[in-house]
Parts: C-alpha cells; sequence; structure tokens
C-alpha cells in the first residue's frame, strides 16, 4: 500500500453490537474502521475464477420469466461472496448502506424511533428507549424482543439489517411486532429526527457522572471539558459511564483515555502473534489520582472494552456492571465502486497485559445485574452501586 493510500484511511473502533439510536448508530464492536478513498488490501491480492458466476447469471438471464435489475444482482453476488467468508464482522454494504453507515459514525441518525438495540441470545433486542423519544411514548420497553419489522420478520437478521428497517423518513411510521415475556406487542412508532450526543455529563455533590454514548470526532473535546469542568467543581470521584457505547474513532478513544493515564498503551494490534501496532493515550491526566469507577454491560463494545480495560489493568479503575459485548478483532472499511463498502477483519487486539477478550468480554469487579423491569421502573442499580463505592 502506498502512503498516499495510507493517509487516506480514517482510523476508528466501532462495534457491531449496533446500538440503534431509533435507528443506526452501529456499527457493534475494537471496529477499528478505517474509511478508504481507494479499494486496496495492504496485505494480499489475488483473483477469483468467476467463470461459474457468469455462467449462472447467463442462465438466469435467458430463462427467468421477468425482469432483472442487474444493480441488484451484482449487489446480491457481492454480498454472498462476503458473507461466506463465514465472519459475523466482515460485510459487505451497498451505496445506501454504506451512507448510512457513515452518517452513524457521526451521530446523525436522520429518521428513527429513538431506541437502543443490541442482541442478547441470537434475537434483536430493546436495550432501552430513549427518554421522550418515539419508542418510549409508543410504549416500547427495555428487553422488548423484536420479532418483525413492517411484517418482515427480522429472524437471521443482524442488527445493523434490523436497524436500517426501522430507520426511515421522519414523519413516517414503522411498525414493530416485540415479544415481552411470551406475548406478542404489535407497536407502531411514528419516526423523528433523532439527536445523540456523544457525550453527557453531571455533577450529583462530589460525584461526576460521565456518560459517553459513541467515540465520535467531537467526543474527546466535550470529555475534556467536562473534566476540567469537575475539576472546578471540586469533584473527587468520577463514574465514567460506558453502557450500550459500541466505540468510534481510535483518536477519541486514545484522547478519554488520557484523562486517565499519561502516554500509556492502551492496547495493541497483532497479526497471528505479530504486533502490528501499539496504541497509547494521549492528553494531560486530569483524572489521574481521582478514584473512578466504569459501567459497562453487554453493549459495551470495542473502544468501549479498550478503555475499561485498559483504566483496570492499569489500576486507575474499578468496574461495575455486567460483562461486556467481546469484540476483540479489528476492522477495515474499504471503498468500493458505486458506494458501496467493505468492512473486513485484518487483525486482533489486546489489552496492555497482552488479553484478547474476543467473544469472552471483560468481566466487572462487582458485577450488577439491570433488569427490564428496573429500567422500565426508572431503578439503575448498577449507578448505585457505582455511587456507593
Amino acid at each position: 500500500m502506498t502512503k498516499k493510500e495510507k493517509a487516506g484511511r480514517r482510523r476508528l473502533i466501532w462495534s457491531g453490537v449496533a446500538i440503534a439510536v431509533a435507528s443506526f448508530i452501529a456499527g457493534t464492536q475494537i471496529d477499528r474502521i478505517m474509511a478508504v478513498v481507494a479499494p486496496a488490501f495492504s496485505h494480499q491480492s489475488g483473483t477469483l475464477d468467476l467463470a461459474s458466476v457468469q455462467q449462472t447469471y447467463q442462465q438466469l438471464k435467458q430463462n427467468y420469466d421477468g425482469p432483472l435489475d442487474e444493480k441488484a444482482l451484482i449487489n446480491g453476488a457481492s454480498r454472498g461472496l462476503v458473507a461466506a467468508a463465514g465472519d459475523q464482522h466482515t460485510v459487505y454494504m451497498d451505496a445506501k448502506e454504506a451512507a448510512e453507515f457513515t452518517k452513524s459514525l457521526n451521530g446523525s441518525i436522520g429518521g428513527g424511533i429513538g431506541a437502543e438495540i443490541g442482541t442478547r441470545d441470537g434475537h434483536a433486542v430493546i436495550i432501552r428507549p430513549l427518554a421522550q423519544s418515539p419508542a418510549e411514548k409508543a410504549g416500547v420497553q427495555a428487553g422488548d424482543i423484536i420479532a418483525k419489522v413492517n411484517d418482515e420478520s427480522t429472524a437471521g437478521w443482524t442488527v445493523d439489517q434490523v436497524v436500517a428497517k426501522i430507520r426511515g423518513e421522519a414523519g413516517t411510521t414503522v411498525k414493530l411486532q416485540l415479544l415481552r415475556g411470551g406475548e406478542e406487542k404489535l407497536i407502531s412508532v411514528t419516526r423523528q429526527e433523532i439527536t445523540a450526543p456523544a457525550v453527557e455529563s453531571r455533577i450529583e455533590g462530589t460525584t461526576g457522572i460521565l456518560t459517553v454514548r459513541r467515540f465520535a470526532d467531537d467526543t474527546a473535546a466535550a470529555a475534556r471539558r467536562a473534566a476540567e469542568g469537575f475539576q472546578s467543581a471540586g469533584v473527587t470521584k468520577v463514574i465514567l459511564d460506558l453502557r450500550g457505547n459500541p466505540g468510534g474513532t481510535v483518536a477519541s478513544a486514545q484522547a478519554l483515555a488520557g484523562l486517565w493515564l499519561k502516554q500509556q498503551t492502551i492496547m495493541t494490534e497483532r497479526r497471528g502473534t505479530q504486533i502490528t501496532q501499539t496504541v497509547q493515550s494521549v492528553g494531560k491526566p486530569l483524572f489521574e489520582h481521582t478514584k473512578t469507577v466504569v459501567l459497562i454491560n453487554n453493549g459495551s463494545a470495542s473502544a468501549s472494552e479498550i478503555i475499561a480495560g485498559a483504566l483496570k489493568e492499569h489500576g486507575k479503575a474499578t468496574l461495575v456492571g455486567e460483562k461486556s459485548y467481546g469484540k476483540g478483532s479489528v476492522q477495515v472499511v474499504i471503498g468500493l465502486a458505486g458506494g458501496a463498502q467493505l468492512k473486513v477483519t485484518e487483525a486482533r487486539w489486546y489489552t496492555p497485559k497482552g488479553k484478547n477478550i474476543d467473544k469472552s468480554g471483560i468481566q466487572p469487579d462487582e458485577t450488577v445485574t439491570l433488569t427490564a423491569e428496573d429500567t422500565n421502573a426508572g431503578r439503575d442499580t448498577q449507578l448505585e452501586k457505582a455511587k456507593s463505592l
């Protein structure tokens, strides 16, 4: 790969967990994703004998009774080719999907219902509806399994596919068939423009609560402003809430870690046994000596797991909540012809002490389960535990 091609890549860590703030804050998981200006792989090249594909196409064209959309056929062939790799994090996105994915990286959600969507036991579920969102007002609850979207079964769908179906033009309606406690609930939700800030903060007594929902371009600056505000207010303890955070850019993860760590390793990337890159924190560590608790759950992935793992292993924080998602692979996103994109696994990432958390996740120091009943009743048992430590 040329220096010019490398310079054109935008390095990201994003999760395939897919948090759909009513639409598409997804990615889920490190997904270090790099948007590339030209289609190129740095480590291998080659060609496939596609004669059989051409033969299939010719027979289809000659014998099919009906019109054929050649663009749809090409997209379908590419999608099938990539899916055959057998890796859930290696995905082909057509131009429309790629555009939505790019928007999601910066929190530009568009028309959605205002709910975080994740995966549990192989099903797409509502992690939580946002306060005052269309989803909450329509009666959507945490823990609801999304069985159908507009009468289409979600069986076998990825979270990204569910999210893409739920998203749509603001003012239009999406019909959801939900499973709640074994009962079916049919709910129609009118989509609205949803704004998803990357960082939120508040102070309760001498405790500062910093909620980071994604690692976007504006996350680092917003988090540091909040940190400076905490210091000015005399905060003696910080709670970093990374629950449901699917990840984002490498630079923002480095900068967030830099609030606690002074140019220390937050993770390494490896191909096989060879370390290909060591990533360190950046910035002045304002919380270097501040008591810190980090909240994680099954929706905490990629960059969130990197931060949680690094702060734990460097002895800077206590982890509270539930086991994290477990996304220890690295992806690169490559631009293809016609606006399509390929997200492909290219490496694995490891914590500072050399642990890969893929599929195993990060275990909290204090396990506290937040049930759907707790969420729907307005109770946050995990946050209350964090406050008590």
